[in-house]
């Protein structure tokens, strides 16, 4: 008996040989053109103007080089655009752009990464915790209004021996950000992502700002010229011994500096601005610098000009800084010659019959050290308008010693005399060492206050209770002594000079 079988269905074939040869032929057929183009090419050189073929252009043409751009594109499709630590148009200074990515980066993208560095820094409430950086060598993914984009952070050039490459000026020295898209999300990338990247990393970075003390580190550390460490010193304006009135007039005049950036730029000034505080030592400068860094919440710039070497390395250092900071150099009336007595331009060589022939001759001039007119340029030349938002403090101990060139308005705006203690002063110190707004022995106080010089150092440290048994009593007990001994020890003084001054006068 005879069966109908049905028929067998039709299975697709599985042979990879068709797609492969639509494959083959498109690339054939692209290199068909290429070539017929290339060969177009040689016979239409000889006949085009002599504009269209200038050889300042590498490729040796403006239409070969258009040739190497589409078979670029039509090959690797991706653009790359670098973010330099340094360079990229700040020059000598870390790149904002590249710092503002890498917070963005730490922020947003730092869950994709492997290895991560943290970062200590305070949250709004004043607790601790850390921030997280994309690590070197890493790479990480970021979404833009649908547009897929890729961050590779590339470390620093190192030399074969080890160590950060500190390479010629306008070379890229240190890290680097290369991101990655595709090329028909140029606009977007250029126009958009990349200002948004600017505008959240800097906000992020002012949410995670904690101060931080800086001092000049020298160039063994490679590109920067500062190591720093977190600000932390306690001194405010409410804890400053002071006359209250002086304290409002400082507090309102950095306020309305402050604020002055307009005014500034309409008046046609860099955004800074010069203290001096001078007084003897013990009457609170340092105190005052960190009340000012506080107040303003400013950084702190602490330069060391004996390791200094050159006006150029002084100048790189100024530029290394950032905005809102304060630049301070203390006692500078012992870091460097500024006396104010400058060389003269001719000075007449000694001759045969002088005195002083067998005298040594003078040392000569340092050419390796900062400089007056150094300093000058420092604080009110050129280079001084880099940035803006920025304090220079000087301080001294002897502030007529110093060359007027260096302190007058204009370069040290507002001159600050940190004096001895006054009785103001002293009940401020009173009322914060011992809870005291009144005693019966603030009369004495105040009667020995006008009589002897003491600074506010000395005051605070008597009245600080140093044994079990201090109170208010005994410390402003061991104050009053103290002003007494002083006035009777300078009482002393004065008559020993009266006398030497008599004997000298009856030998004459």
């Amino acid at each position: 008996m005879d069966i109908d079988m049905p028929p067998r269905p039709r299975t697709m074939s599985r042979d990879p040989t068709p797609a492969v040869s639509g494959i083959v032929e498109r690339f054939a057929g692209l290199w068909s053109a290429l070539a017929g183009a290339m060969l177009a090419w040689s016979m239409v050189r000889p006949y085009l103007p002599r504009h269209l073929l200038p050889d300042r252009l590498a490729g040796g043409s403006l239409l070969r080089c258009h040739a190497r751009s589409l078979l670029a594109g039509l090959l690797d499709p991706y653009l790359t655009v670098t973010l330099a630590e340094y360079g990229g148009g700040e020059g000598m200074r870390r790149g904002a752009a590249y710092e503002r990515a890498a917070a963005y980066l730490g922020a947003r993208c730092a869950r994709e990464a492997r290895t991560l560095r943290a970062e200590s820094a305070r949250d709004g409430g004043g607790r601790r915790r850390f921030v997280l950086r994309v690590d070197d060598g890493e790479e990480v993914a970021d979404e833009f209004r649908g547009a897929m984009v890729w961050w590779h952070a590339v470390p620093a050039p190192h030399h074969r021996h080890g160590g950060p490459r500190c390479d010629a000026p306008g070379k890229d020295a240190g890290r680097t950000y290369r991101l990655v898209f595709h090329q028909r999300h140029r606009d977007l990338v250029v126009d958009s992502y990349l200002p948004h990247v600017c505008r959240e990393g800097r906000a992020i970075m002012e949410a995670n700002r904690r101060r931080k003390l800086f001092t000049n580190a020298g160039e063994r550390y490679g590109k920067s010229s500062w190591k720093r460490v977190a600000f932390k010193h306690p001194s405010t304006f409410a804890t400053l011994a002071m006359d209250p009135a002086k304290k409002r007039e400082i507090m309102d005049d950095l306020d309305a500096f402050r604020k002055g950036k307009e005014y500034y730029r309409r008046i046609g000034k860099a955004w800074k601005r010069g203290y001096l505080l001078y007084g003897p030592p013990g009457t609170g400068k340092s105190s005052m610098i960190a009340a000012m860094a506080n107040y303003l919440d400013y950084d702190i710039y602490d330069i060391e000009l004996t390791s200094v070497s050159t006006n150029t390395e002084l100048r790189r250092m100024f530029i290394d800084t950032k905005g809102k900071s304060i630049i301070v150099i203390e006692d500078i009336d012992c870091s460097l010659d500024l006396t104010g007595k400058r060389r003269s331009r001719q000075q007449p060589l000694p001759g045969p019959a002088d005195d002083d022939a067998d005298a040594p001759p003078p040392e000569p001039t340092s050419i390796g050290r900062v400089t007056l007119s150094g300093l000058l340029n420092f604080s009110d030349g050129l280079w001084s308008a880099c940035g803006g938002e920025r304090v220079i403090v000087f301080t001294t101990n002897h502030a007529e010693r110093l060359d007027p060139a260096l302190i007058r308005r204009g370069r040290m705006d507002k001159h600050i005399e940190m004096s001895y203690c006054c009785f103001e002063s002293f009940r401020f110190l009173a009322r914060n060492y011992l809870a005291l707004d009144a005693h019966p022995l603030f009369d004495d106080v105040r009667a020995q206050l006008q009589e002897v010089d003491i600074t506010p150092a000395n005051v605070a440290e008597i009245l600080t209770p140093k044994r079990a048994g201090d109170d208010e009593g005994s410390c402003l007990a061991g104050l009053v002594e103290a002003l007494r001994e002083a006035a009777a020890a300078a009482k002393n003084a004065t008559s020993n000079n009266i006398q030497e001054d008599g004997e000298v006068v009856e030998d004459e």
